[in-house]
């Protein structure tokens, strides 16, 4: 990605410090000019006192006036502010009235530092923001395609490289898949058209409809003008549907006929818009599985399963893992301007052995705090409690079989049953939380299971943060 020229500034509204300096360095090393605000009144006082950003980075949960109320005060007297909204509320309803009081996006905390720079460059305009019409992920640098697994991939790619059929990627959290879906368009002839990501996982059924189709003027409360959708502003490039197994069937029905024939209506208009977009799409769920239930419509499912590519996890690409850490930590050092820190042989062993259940996205994010930290005495704590954990798992289940032998049959099957039941469900949400780093809402989704009945399942085995 391009760096931005001189003279963008980004107003950060945040209340807590530690948040408002970490993105100022973010963003003045991207070539931004940063304000800081610690509370909404605050950030309206530097607005009109003068000061004159090209967008506002806003939190939602803040004391006094709330990211909600200060973005109303925003949109009523400075209109043609962008605002992108972050929070660690990923709540349905404070998404809705936020997109509905114009915000130009919306993002969870935690958020990978390149999603929000995305953010900002399509708030800001492309163009504008200095951004290429489709950046290219650094991710996708050429060591992370060095492995058997990844290069089939590639070769598949290749293959398809020059039609427009729909590609279905499948694999865990973490593994890549966006940066397959990058790769897919970068060497594809649509390469100097937009690339457009959608998380079908982050918002809601209508806020999603919206944020693909756009909507008219009038089309609810809120919509005070014309937005164009996801959709047409991936005209003549690709659009990247990532986590499509969690959208809602009455959605389904409308990115069918969209598939099928490149037309569209925005949200209370009546004028078909035809689009030119190549359909990526990425998903952790099995979708075979979910259409055979009747989760996911089956004929959709056969339109987006014309290419099926599948990404192994990490753990199953160990050959892989050497040239991998050096080349996250050469790039981690270059982003951070720090110099790049020689492993201890103990820390990789550690590694060799990890099951990685983030996989790429976990070992980048260790390797980013050793970096950052200058040091390794963490990650190592961290990879030394991982094993202590499993082996504790392991243990537990021998003790419950060594009950069951000592007493000779005393324990009923029922019993061992739901003994055996609670230590796999104790062990999987562990996994679930670590992976998510706690956001219990994400960790839930990862589950299958209510939000709801994984707090419930988290007090019944007894875990802490």
């Amino acid at each position: 990605m391009s760096r931005p020229p001189p003279g963008r500034r980004i107003l950060v509204v945040d209340d807590s410090e530690g948040v408002r300096s970490y993105l100022a360095s973010l963003l003045e090393l991207r070539g931004f000019s940063v304000d800081t605000a610690g509370d909404g009144r605050s950030a309206l006082a530097l607005l009109r006192a003068g000061a004159a950003p090209d967008a506002v980075l806003l939190d939602v949960m803040m004391p006094g006036a709330d990211g909600l109320e200060t973005l109303r005060a925003v949109r009523e007297e400075f209109p043609g502010l962008p605002v992108v909204m972050l929070s660690v509320i990923g709540k349905a309803a404070a998404i809705v009235e936020a997109m509905q009081l114009g915000a130009a996006d919306y993002l969870n905390k935690p958020f990978e530092e390149e999603e929000l720079i995305r953010a900002l460059a399509a708030a800001l305009g492309a163009q504008a923001a200095g951004a290429d019409p489709a950046p290219r992920s650094e991710a996708a640098e050429a060591p992370l395609w060095s492995g058997p697994a990844m290069a089939e991939v590639r070769s598949v790619l290749e293959q398809v490289a020059d039609t427009d059929v729909t590609i279905l990627i499948q694999g865990e959290s973490g593994v890549g898949k966006e940066i397959v879906a990058r790769a897919a368009h970068e060497i594809s002839p649509r390469r100097e058209g937009p690339f457009v990501k959608v998380n079908c996982a982050a918002l809601p059924g209508t806020l999603l409809e919206s944020e693909l189709f756009g909507y008219e003027k009038g089309a609810f409360t809120g919509a005070i003008a014309r937005k164009p959708g996801k959709f047409e502003l991936a005209s003549g490039g690709t659009i990247f549907l990532d986590e499509i197994g969690e959208m809602s069937p009455a959605l389904q029905a409308k990115l069918l006929h969209v598939i099928q024939d490149s037309r569209f209506t925005r949200l209370g208009g009546n004028r078909e818009i035809e689009v030119d977009s190549r359909v990526v799409t990425a998903t952790h769920r099995d979708l075979s599985e979910l259409a055979a239930r009747g989760a996911f419509r089956e004929d959709l499912y056969f339109r987006l399963n014309v290419v099926n590519v599948a990404i192994p996890p990490l753990r199953e690409r160990r050959g892989e893992l050497a040239e991998l850490i050096d080349h996250l930590l050469k790039r981690a050092a270059a982003r951070y301007r720090r110099p790049v820190p020689s492993l201890s042989a103990r820390l990789l062993r550690l590694l060799e052995r990890h099951p990685f259940p983030g996989n790429i996205r976990e070992l980048e994010n260790l390797l980013k705090r050793i970096v950052v930290l200058g040091s390794e005495d963490r990650v190592l704590r961290e990879l030394l409690g991982g094993e202590a954990r499993g082996a504790g798992d392991r243990r537990s289940f021998e003790r419950v079989l060594e009950e069951v032998e000592q007493t000779a049959g005393e324990v009923s099957l029922r019993e061992v049953g739901r003994r055996a039941s609670l230590e796999a469900e104790r062990s999987a949400i562990e996994k679930a939380l670590y992976q998510t780093r706690w956001n219990r809402k994400q960790a839930a989704r990862l589950l299958g299971v209510s939000y709801k009945t994984l707090l419930l399942k988290i007090r019944e085995c007894g875990l802490e943060e």
